[in-house]
């Protein structure tokens, strides 16, 4: 009886201690991306293509929007430089992460100003990090408008 008891004391101890250590190699990996995502809201809004070459995978895609797919950084290099993507004002909010393996998904919400325009908008956004070659890399992206209602 003994035995069993203290077998039993030692399978919930051990669990614990993997919880734990899961739970604090989340929170260190949260804090990661999270400086990450909003990086790169930050290199959008300055049309910054430097730091856009090392946070976007060269096989990026979005759901942007405008209802269009985008594939490969390029194509969202391409709306900066004709001025489709051109924001006087971009804050990001993540609120939710979730963790697979090599893979990180970011919800938030995002409030933004384009250019030449005082009309601020906002959307919900869900964003996916991989680890591609040892780096986190921005893979995937949707982000459609909030309804003003």
């Amino acid at each position: 009886m003994r035995l069993i008891l203290l077998a039993t004391i030692i399978v919930f101890a051990a669990t614990g201690l993997v919880f734990g250590q899961s739970a604090k190699k989340n929170d260190t990996l949260e804090q990661e991306i999270r400086k990450l995502d909003l990086a790169q809201a930050d290199a959008i809004q300055r049309g910054d293509f430097a730091a856009l070459n090392k946070l976007l995978a060269e096989d990026f895609t979005v759901t942007n929007p405008g209802n269009e797919i985008l594939k490969g950084r390029e194509a969202t290099f391409t709306l900066i430089r004709n001025g489709t993507i051109n924001y006087s004002s971009f804050v990001r909010e993540p609120e939710t992460f979730l963790f697979y393996g090599n893979t990180v998904v970011v919800m938030g919400l995002e409030t933004i100003k384009r250019t030449g325009t005082e009309q601020t908008v906002r959307r919900r956004y869900t964003n996916i990090w991989m680890k591609k070659k040892g780096k986190w890399l921005l893979t995937a992206r949707h982000a459609n408008v909030i309804c003003p209602n």
